[in-house]
């Protein structure tokens, strides 16, 4: 099992930044791909970002490209969401998850609680 935890949501105006931090444990963090998610009021989960277990491949979403940045330190077993030029459209419950690299839910296997992140205009 792994158990994840998000931080680091907030409320910022727009084209601020935050960072999002997501914290594991449980097994081997460094196995791991990790990604992170989104989902806004009335909308579907819909994929933001993910990065390989080495750190050495990400792939993000186009509506993010840019803008986003998405790193790990497996020696502290935490993932990163720098969220930079934010939006009001960003405004959503941010979720990490642990798995396999891809962009589907169905290649993560772990699943945080979500950190709710509203950026006002």
């Amino acid at each position: 099992q792994v158990q994840l935890v998000e931080s680091g949501g907030g409320l910022v105006q727009a084209g601020g930044s935050l960072r999002l931090s997501c914290a594991a444990s449980g097994r081997t963090f460094g196995s791991f791909a990790m990604g992170w998610f989104r989902q806004a009021p009335g909308k579907e989960r819909e994929f933001v970002a993910t990065i390989s277990w080495s750190g050495g491949r990400t792939y993000y979403a186009d509506s993010v490209k840019g803008r986003f940045t998405i790193s790990r330190d497996n020696a502290k077993n935490t993932v990163y969401l720098q969220m930079n030029s934010l939006k009001p459209e960003d405004t959503a419950v941010y979720y990490c998850a642990a798995g396999g690299f891809g962009d589907s839910e169905r290649s993560y296997a772990y699943w945080g609680q979500g950190t709710q992140v509203t950026v006002s205009s």
